[in-house]
């Protein structure tokens, strides 16, 4: 089960950072990603991690968000900075177990969801 949080209304230059607790999800290697959906557009791959610590972003967020995993909470943060009014969007994180811990922005790639979270800039 993941269920995010964090999600707000800000003013454009804004910070934000949205949580998601990951439960039920007893992996060895894994991959944990962020995507977003904004009205009329299909949902995007953000930013990923994988359980050796390596990470993937999208480059129309490289340099402004950053994702990070808390083993110890069990919990997937993604840090929103200078946020533009075209990253409004539903925010969704994802996981997938894997023998590979790849890093990945694709959601074919990942089969668990969580329900979401609204971000408006």
């Amino acid at each position: 089960q993941l269920v995010e949080s964090g999600g707000a209304s800000v003013q454009p230059g804004g910070s934000l950072r949205l949580s998601c607790e990951v439960s039920g999800f007893d992996a060895g290697d894994y991959f944990l990603g962020w995507f977003r959906q904004g009205p009329g557009k299909e949902r995007e791959g953000v930013a990923s991690i994988d359980s050796d610590g390596s990470t993937a972003y999208a480059m129309s967020v490289l340099g402004r968000f950053r994702i990070s995993l808390d083993n110890a909470k069990r919990t997937l943060y993604l840090q929103l900075n200078s946020l533009e009014p075209e990253d409004t969007a539903m925010y969704y994180c994802a996981a997938q177990e894997t023998e590979l811990p790849v890093p990945s922005l694709i959601k074919a790639d990942y089969t668990y969801w969580g329900q979401g979270t609204q971000v408006t800039v």
